[in-house]
């Protein structure tokens, strides 16, 4: 875990020649996680610590959510760290400019070509094009894009899965979102020439993504935060490692050091001593606290993989006690680690604490976590007739037909989490 950066410049304030920034951070770990990719492709629906230091180091944990910016800032951000020539960056900020808030371009590039016209010469479509390109590879994923298709089809490959199922839900989201909006499945099976299955498989996907994605980051008083952990996936399955740019870049002085060991046996020689070690005890403090975050962020990832296969349908029910026990920790240490830390993953920047959930019974008698229920409730809420909206005791039902014991109070209370109305409050009359 990291130590915020005012705790790094306390410490350095006794003696400032003792600690000094280097430009080597905490060494990157990274983890593959062991994972059967044979079945990549499918989409199946249906204790005491060890260690010596004290839980009271992990008091300090800190939020280091950045001060109030706009969506065009928090582009801009990611831009500055872009290789890009001078013209391409004065083109990305008029492309930029032209984003509103739910993370669509607005303007057409020929009206981004004309706006320029007078500053840059010979600028031509695709090489504006190229650099909208660039825009779209940023945070969140499907940013920049000229309509919902294109936001959705950035999304999709940016999961990084294979397979028919990609390729039905590909198709659809291009060529077929016409249907998709009338909810016309017969048309969409007709159209994808596909069965129920799979076309309940590419939906499931497609429901995975965010039809806005720069809504949740604008807001009246938003938060922006920097990822302590990135997922990733490469040909081994998937790899978790710590973010470089989150980690303080923190060493000893090597010429104070060598000055301090070759000095004489003075009293202020013996209290620089004291110093240079209480600087190797805080840079290693920071390394350990780094590489118990990556410990603890591989172990979510490898018990939730599902979900970054399929969603937060797919979410395996987890409490804090289940991480304690593979990492031999306490769940209070757990808790405060995974408290306003954050990872950086294909499906979105996420709290380590949002992959815990409550779990509810199932008819094979298994656990299911809270979260997946709540997908389910949101999936079959937003296919309902909104002239005969489902009642909760009916959600009851339906959910106990796909297997979860969800009592109605407790679909009430799901509900009421989801920012979704009782059944009479959702019912439309035309």
């Amino acid at each position: 875990l990291l130590e915020r950066e005012d705790e790094i410049e306390q410490a350095s304030e006794p003696n400032e020649n003792s600690i000094t920034e280097q430009e080597t951070p905490v060494d990157s770990i990274e983890i593959a996680i062991e994972t059967d990719w044979s079945d990549t492709n499918h989409f199946d629906l249906n204790r005491p610590m060890t260690r010596a230091a004290s839980d009271d180091e992990y008091d300090s944990f800190e939020n280091r959510a950045s001060e109030n910016l706009t969506l065009a800032d928090h582009l801009l951000w990611q831009l500055n760290l872009m290789p890009l020539t001078e013209r391409d960056t004065l083109i990305a900020r008029v492309l930029v400019d032209s984003i509103n808030t739910d993370g669509f371009l607005d303007a057409d590039l020929e009206e981004i070509i004309e706006a320029l016209a007078e500053e840059l010469d010979d600028l031509e479509y695709d090489e504006v094009e190229c650099v909208l390109h660039q825009i779209q590879r940023l945070d969140p994923v499907g940013i920049g894009a000229r309509g919902i298709a294109e936001s959705l089809t950035i999304q999709l490959a940016a999961l990084g899965l294979l397979g028919e199922d990609v390729s039905l839900a590909l198709n659809l989201v291009q060529n077929h979102l016409a249907l998709l909006t009338k909810k016309d499945r017969t048309g969409l099976r007709r159209a994808l020439k596909c069965d129920d299955e799979k076309l309940d498989t590419a939906l499931e996907l497609i429901r995975s993504l965010d039809p806005k994605p720069g809504s949740n980051i604008c807001s009246s008083d938003p938060e922006y935060v920097t990822p302590d952990l990135i997922v990733r996936r490469n040909l081994d399955g998937w790899v978790v490692e710590l973010n470089s740019d989150a980690l303080p870049r923190v060493g000893i002085n090597q010429t104070y050091q060598n000055f301090i060991k070759s000095g004489d046996k003075s009293e202020t020689n013996d209290y620089l001593k004291g110093q240079l070690q209480e600087a190797r005890w805080f840079v290693k403090s920071l390394k350990s606290r780094a590489e118990t975050l990556l410990k603890v962020g591989t172990c979510i990832v490898e018990e939730q993989t599902e979900f970054f296969e399929k969603g937060p349908v797919a979410m395996k029910p987890m409490v804090l006690a289940d991480i304690a026990d593979r990492v031999d920790m306490h769940e209070s240490t757990i808790s405060r680690v995974t408290t306003q830390k954050y990872m950086h993953t294909p499906r979105g920047t996420l709290e380590l604490k949002y992959f815990f959930s409550s779990h509810v019974g199932t008819d094979s008698g298994g656990e299911a976590s809270s979260t997946a229920i709540k997908e389910h409730l949101k999936e079959l809420i937003s296919n309902e007739n909104p002239k005969k909206p489902l009642s909760d005791n009916k959600l009851s039902q339906m959910l106990s037909e796909r297997g979860f014991k969800v009592a109605r109070r407790t679909i009430a209370k799901y509900r009421e989490m989801l920012g979704i109305s009782g059944s009479s409050e959702r019912k439309q009359l035309f």
